[in-house]
């Protein structure tokens, strides 16, 4: 028999509630706590969007990106590639800080599929224009 498995991506931050409630703004979703695990807030959208939010007292914001580093793991949010401006307006408004990576000067094409940010809590998400169905 084949046990049911399922993953979620788990941010840590000192402060979860705020970080909770910018990503369930930005992906349409909904903010609850975890069954079990008090420090654990978890961001539930449209079939397939689960994102946690995780209490750590100690945790630093991550620096991204680094120049003479590889990219580091990040959420990509995909969009419609005509709705990738109204979503960068919305990022921003809630609190998103956008960011550049070393190449976005020399490849000014990239930033019309992509877009990178760090969120409230300093980690990394990119907005990706996809031409994919997007709830």
């Amino acid at each position: 028999m084949t046990v049911p498995k399922t993953s979620v991506l788990v941010l840590d931050c000192a402060e979860p509630e705020p970080l909770a409630r910018f990503y369930a703004s930005l992906l349409d979703a909904r903010v609850g706590p975890a069954e079990g695990d008090p420090d654990l807030l978890l961001v539930t959208g449209p079939p397939g969007t689960v994102l946690g939010i995780r209490r750590d007292p100690d945790r630093v914001p991550p620096g991204w990106p680094v120049p003479e580093g590889p990219e580091q793991p990040h959420l990509r949010i995909l969009v419609t590639p005509e709705g990738l401006d109204e979503a960068e307006r919305e990022a921003v408004a809630l609190g998103a800080r956008p960011v550049a990576a070393e190449g976005d000067d020399s490849d000014p094409g990239t930033r019309t599929t992509q877009r990178r940010y760090a969120d409230p809590a300093g980690h990394a998400f990119v907005l990706a224009a996809a031409r994919v169905p997007v709830p």
